[in-house]
């Protein structure tokens, strides 16, 4: 039976692995945990490899501790920084904090009935009553400032190039999380940090601690940081993160930022996010690699992974959403889109404002339409041509010159898709009286 690790090994999710993790790991249901950087109150596509790490691990029968930083948060993480972030009040990071609990609940099985039910915690509960001084004496104590200077998140910020130095606030993050590891080691039996390569360094610090303090023995596991194959960063569109909330990234721009990607991408992805198994994707690969132009390894990708993140119903609403460009949707399907997806089908599409009372009575003509009212096309004259070519959609169904816009044509309350030929869109938007 294949290991914990050595899943994580073939889907390419192994970066650094301390000795003796795995054999630790056979010997039966372990305790080890991840933690998560309270810096928005959504996670990001970026934090769903470390969701995905936690999954398996609870998959594989162990038991997963999900950690949200609300003391860490305050301080910010310097690993791979090169300036020293702003540091977030009180009320934003409990209101960060609350975001990304409901959000992991959605991943793991916290169901605490079951041996391996995964837990929640918080590190400023049990950092919020720990004094400087006791935590000097009990815990600084063990570490020499030698040990921690030679870190790599701390070398960087250090060195020739460094843009700025690096505050007493984030030169003390490391011992922080250090203690995190040695807090929930003595009081969880958690004997596994894992996280990015570039926290390989904060978590040793963790494992020297427990040795130096308890002579104990923890284990440290970390999974490559995830690049794209052009060179522009993962997870990040014109608009910014993609985020995990449908409030801040919608199922459809979720759903087509998998579709979009590269083939080399859509390879190495498919192993990382998402839990077919090796022959699965194995054949997805090879059919792919045969009819590349058909996308269906970025199909199955964008379905399993909006499915996981959002549903199956929005993977089914954003695929019809997709066809609405391609000319394939009937008015039917246009009319049952939510708003949000209505924009974001169409973002970029020219758009022009109509009053409400213009639809009134016995309507708006679609010359006017077409024309006059809105500028989609440049003439009266140009618009009755194109009528008689019998080019011009409203709500993808054909129409004549006799055709009047009224209430009822509106899509999501408040708008009128106008469309010429295949490609050529054009949203009115409705605006009350």
């Amino acid at each position: 039976m294949v290991s914990f690790v050595e899943e994580l090994t073939w889907r390419g999710m192994v970066h650094d692995i301390m000795p003796e993790t795995s054999e630790t790991l056979s010997k039966g249901m372990t305790a080890g945990y991840i933690g998560f950087d309270p810096t928005a109150d959504s996670l990001h596509i970026g934090s769903l490899v470390q969701i995905m790490i936690l999954m398996h691990f609870q998959r594989y029968g162990h038991k997963p501790y999900a950690l949200v930083g609300g003391a860490t948060g305050m301080i910010g993480d310097p690993s791979g920084k090169s300036v020293e972030r702003n540091l977030l009040d009180n009320r934003t990071l409990e209101r960060n904090c609350a975001g990304l609990e409901n959000q992991l609940a959605k991943f793991l099985d916290f169901d605490s009935t079951k041996k391996n039910g995964a837990v929640l915690v918080n590190n400023y509960d049990w950092m919020k009553s720990f004094s400087l001084i006791d935590f000097t004496r009990d815990i600084g104590k063990h570490l020499t400032v030698n040990y921690m200077m030679a870190k790599d998140s701390v070398k960087k910020r250090l060195g020739a190039d460094a843009k700025e130095g690096m505050s007493f606030t984030e030169f003390t993050y490391q011992l922080i999380q250090g203690y995190d590891f040695l807090y929930l080691y003595q009081h969880h039996n958690c004997l596994l940090q894992m996280g990015g390569s570039d926290q390989w360094g904060n978590i040793t610090t963790g494992t020297e601690l427990i040795r130096r303090k308890l002579a104990g023995k923890a284990y440290a596991l970390t999974c490559p940081l995830i690049t794209k194959a052009d060179g522009t960063k993962f997870g990040k569109t014109e608009s910014g993160n993609v985020w995990l909330d449908r409030e801040k990234t919608s199922p459809y721009k979720f759903y087509q930022y998998w579709l979009n990607a590269s083939d080399e991408d859509a390879e190495k992805y498919i192993k990382i996010f998402t839990f077919l198994t090796k022959e699965e994707i194995q054949n997805l690969i090879e059919t792919h690699r045969e009819v590349p132009h058909q996308r269906q390894l970025q199909r199955k990708l964008a379905q399993e992974l909006t499915t996981m993140v959002h549903s199956a119903a929005d993977v089914t609403r954003a695929e019809q959403a997709a066809q609405i460009l391609f000319g394939k949707a009937t008015a039917k399907t246009l009319k049952a889109l939510d708003v949000q997806t209505l924009l974001d089908v169409f973002d970029g599409v020219p758009q022009a404002q109509v009053s409400a009372d213009l639809l009134a009575g016995e309507g708006l003509s679609i010359v006017e339409a077409l024309s006059e009212t809105t500028g989609f096309l440049k003439s009266n004259g140009e618009a009755r041509r194109a009528l008689k070519e019998n080019s011009i959609s409203v709500n993808k169904e054909k129409v004549t010159e006799a055709k009047k816009i009224t209430p009822t044509d509106m899509i999501c309350d408040g708008y009128v898709l106008l469309q010429r030929g295949k490609k050529n869109y054009f949203l009115l938007v409705v605006t009350p009286s």
